[in-house]
């Protein structure tokens, strides 16, 4: 019968088709009745990111198409009481049984439509509110409608919705602080099946972690797929960079601050789509939304998580007797260059033990070891004074086995308890730091500030908000954020305890890109504004005093 299917399933796809709406109207219509594209995607047996094909040009085939024809005319006859014509020659026939996963779609709708009466919405039936003024409950499920509004936790405005259980607007726009200034408009960059926006999952973590390799139709984020067939590469990535700054400027009849502000606004969604479009082809599958353990999970919107990222904060303690003149070195591209570093693919995966394995990264809960150096080199843990065991990312981790091995002996091994890690690859965003690298050389050998001040925001921007952020929903890797963080904070040690060891006396070692040292410096460093290169940032004198 296997040819017999097929026939069935080449005479399905042929002759006429139901008609479809434009794009656009796809996702006001989902939209309208607050659905997420997960929801649907659920209810249709396909991923969020073909969902998210569909609403920017893409077509469905088959029996697919057919069902997100009938969800499609559903959800405009809920929201107009007219269905489209167009979409059904014959208004009165039933719903087919080959039309079951669209009858799911409508379920959802009913489930999570918008509150119309008192009898859905109780805010609703109070005399002072009026119907229209309550907002509907969006399709993610982190998302409740308060009973009233409260101050937002990022801009103090009030709000009606409650998101990872504090009152919060659910898009940088909606934001008090944003109405001071015109919402993003449209970018150069193209909208190709982003990546579905949702809040990211919150259910428990199951006893035995599943594979981190995703599942199709699962409804589970991904960050990257596997596109063998895709010509798209770097070339037409870094075109993409040109085009938004031409673009910007054009909007802006060539006025160079209003185009900075722009770009900078869309800074965050065109990294993602960038990192979309050079990942096209890569060879690892990632999860973007992957369940967290709770040391990376913030208590409050305002408080930390449990990973300690080690970041320095030391000053010499002591100079030698005499006047210093001491120069001020700034690093260059600081976050950029730690995007190379050892970044889990997968969901994270418990362990105990002292075991490291160097082909799984993630964080690690350690007894750090002693570090009897601080009067001439900072302690690779950073400025941490609360004793005991620390959970720490891989770079600290790697570092600290490094400096405790027989070419450095400076410290004892760290005693590792325990772990969440999965494996790992150091290239995973090697094509997007490249590609970001050599647009800022370019903007820098071109004299292009806007170029350059565009791109730093990307990069920056990217690694700022991939955690618990409101401003990246498409990306939600804590864990990444706290890793290419602690790379950086790595990186400055190393370059620190070069230019001990080359005879300089370091006098403080400050945050992501700060070196100060007396000596003659450029025998260790080259100055220039490269990525392997440094900046001065200050000169100044210092006095010593006898020990």
């Amino acid at each position: 019968m296997t040819g017999f299917d097929a026939i069935d399933a080449l005479l399905a796809d042929a002759g006429p088709h139901t008609p479809l709406p434009p794009p656009a109207e796809r996702r006001a219509l989902r939209e309208g009745l607050g659905l997420s594209r997960a929801q649907v995607a659920r209810a249709l047996g396909v991923s969020p990111s073909t969902v998210a094909g569909w609403e920017t040009g893409r077509d469905p085939a088959g029996d697919t198409r057919e069902k997100y024809v009938y969800f499609l005319d559903r959800a405009r006859t809920r929201l107009t009481g007219h269905p489209d014509p167009a979409s059904d020659p014959d208004p009165h026939r039933a719903a087919p049984a080959a039309l079951t996963g669209a009858a799911a779609v409508e379920d959802a709708a009913v489930e999570d439509a918008p509150m119309r009466d008192s009898r859905e919405n109780p805010a609703a039936s109070a005399p002072e509110a009026a119907s229209a003024a309550v907002p509907a409950v969006p399709g993610d499920d982190d998302v409740e409608l308060l009973p009233a509004p409260q101050p937002c936790v990022l801009c103090a405005a009030a709000t009606w919705y409650r998101m990872a259980g504090f009152p919060q607007h659910l898009s940088p726009d909606a934001c008090a602080g944003a109405a001071s200034t015109p919402a993003v408009g449209p970018s150069a960059f193209p909208v190709s099946a982003p990546r579905e926006a949702s809040t990211p999952p919150r259910t428990p973590a199951p006893t035995a972690a599943p594979s981190p390799t995703p599942v199709a139709g699962t409804g589970r984020p991904v960050a990257a797929r596997r596109d063998s067939a895709s010509t798209t590469g770097s070339g037409s990535a870094a075109h993409l960079i040109t085009a938004a700054v031409d673009k910007a400027l054009a909007d802006h009849h060539g006025d160079i601050d209003a185009a900075a502000a722009a770009l900078v606004k869309r800074a965050i969604p065109d990294a993602m789509t960038l990192l979309d479009t050079v990942r096209k082809g890569g060879r690892y599958d990632v999860i973007a939304h992957p369940w967290i353990p709770d040391i990376l999970r913030k208590p409050t919107a305002h408080g930390a998580d449990q990973v300690w990222e080690a970041r320095p904060k030391w000053t010499r303690p002591h100079l030698p007797t005499g006047r210093h003149h001491v120069t001020a070195l700034d690093i260059n591209g600081a976050y950029l260059s730690a995007l190379k570093t050892h970044l889990p693919i997968g969901q994270l995966e418990h362990s105990t033990g002292p075991h490291h394995d160097r082909r799984r990264s993630g964080v690690h809960l350690i007894t750090p070891p002693r570090w009897e150096h601080d009067d001439v080199l900072p302690n690779p843990l950073g400025n941490r004074e609360e004793p005991g065991p620390v959970w720490v990312t891989e770079p600290t981790l790697r570092l600290l086995l490094r400096l405790s091995g027989p070419r450095h002996g400076l410290c004892e091994p760290p005693v590792i308890h325990e772990s969440f890690t999965s494996g790992a690859t150091e290239n995973l965003l090697e094509k997007f730091r490249v590609l970001l690298k050599d647009a800022r050389d370019r903007a820098i050998a071109a004299g292009d500030d806007l170029t350059l001040d565009y791109v730093k925001a990307m990069y920056s921007k990217f690694v700022s908000t991939m955690g618990e952020s409101n401003y990246n929903r498409q990306l939600y890797r804590p864990d990444w954020m706290h890793i290419i963080r602690s790379q950086a904070f790595a990186n400055l040690w190393t370059k620190a305890y070069k230019a001990h060891e080359q005879g300089l006396t370091l006098v403080r070692v400050m945050g992501t890109d700060e070196l100060h040292l007396t000596g003659d410096w450029r025998t260790v460093y080259t100055e220039g504004r490269a990525l392997t290169e440094v900046k001065i940032k200050d000169t100044y004198t210092l006095d010593g005093t006898p020990d």
